[in-house]
């Protein structure tokens, strides 16, 4: 995979996004990977790309936006509570996410990202989550 970054727009916007050359299969998978290799659990994969492909018409979209896009859910036990315990309203957060996509406009280039947290008490859960995602594009 060759990985570039359109880091700046992305922090910018609230998320964090590493870009790679590859299959959206082999991309997805590295993601999953990376999440259970963290001694984590995927709690869902949602479909994303498939819904908004299967409800286009019917919802009067204009055109097609993904080749695939899914979005892994899971949570962290420990920094959940870490998080929560600092903050309650924290729960807000979770299951955290890390999204992958192909977009028609750019085949053969597979996004993965993770939204980033504003509250300083989510500082564990983004480092992990960028981990999460550098580790999947390497």
């Amino acid at each position: 995979m060759v990985v570039g970054a359109g880091l700046a727009h992305a922090q910018e916007a609230g998320i964090y996004t590493k870009e790679v050359d590859g299959s959206f299969a082999d991309v997805a998978f590295a993601v999953e990977q990376a999440i259970t290799n963290e001694g984590l659990v995927i709690d869902s994969v949602n479909h994303v790309g498939e819904m908004l492909a299967r409800t286009r018409e019917d919802v009067g979209g204009a055109k097609e936006l993904y080749v695939e896009a899914d979005t892994f859910n899971f949570c962290s036990a420990i920094l959940s509570r870490q998080a929560m315990e600092a903050d309650i309203a924290n729960i807000q957060y979770c299951p955290y996410g890390i999204f992958v996509y192909e977009a028609v406009a750019a085949p053969g280039k597979v996004v993965v990202g993770h939204r980033l947290h504003a509250p300083e008490s989510m500082k564990g859960v983004d480092e992990l989550l960028t981990r999460i995602v550098d580790t999947a594009t390497e």
